[in-house]
């Protein structure tokens, strides 16, 4: 693996790619659909104009200075652009949180599992990560099916952990330790 350049990985479906300059306009019609800025902690709505570049820009320094492994979620046949999932790496230790989302119109078809399955394949083998944590807003418990789907445990609720619109919303917690995680398990 190239320590400067963010790697591609490949599922049966997908290809989890770097971003590029010219997926802006797409993840700023897909990110920017209220309905999938209401599940997130941080997407905001309306999404800015060029604040998915400015976004985008961003990832190669923070993959170099290991805080960021951001991978743009493609359909493997077609190249389309669903969704974008990442492992925002930590400082003090070889952890990191798994965060991610995808597009409405390919919600429920497994995408998010199926992505996330090899984000954490690529933490633990890798990355040598030793955990991973995960958080969902409580509206949003699809998510967290994602998350008991990778065999996460769900750890507790983390009340007031986020600000979302100047309110403090409870988020629920999740973790995988490495010794933990099957990638080749497959729940449905």
């Amino acid at each position: 693996m190239n320590p400067l350049h963010i790697p591609t990985l490949e599922t049966e479906r997908l290809v989890l790619r770097p971003f590029a300059i010219a997926d802006g306009p797409r993840v700023q019609q897909l990110a920017g659909d209220r309905r999938v800025a209401e599940m997130t902690s941080q997407i905001p709505h309306p999404y800015p104009d060029r604040m998915a570049e400015i976004w985008i820009a961003s990832h190669p320094m923070l993959w170099r200075n290991r805080k960021l492994a951001p991978f743009a979620v493609t359909l493997r046949g077609s190249g389309e652009l669903i969704g974008a999932i990442s492992l925002r790496l930590f400082a003090q230790g070889p952890r990191a949180e798994l965060g991610y989302w995808i597009g409405v119109p390919y919600w429920n078809r497994g995408y998010a599992t199926e992505a996330a399955r090899e984000v954490l394949r690529f933490g633990f083998e890798d990355l040598d990560l030793q955990g991973i944590q995960a958080t969902h807003l409580l509206n949003n418990p699809a998510s967290g099916r994602v998350m008991e789907k990778l065999g996460m445990r769900y750890e507790g609720i983390i009340r007031q952990g986020v600000i979302r619109n100047g309110r403090l919303l409870d988020i629920a917690d999740y973790s995988i330790p490495a010794g933990n995680f099957r990638p080749y398990l497959r729940v449905a």
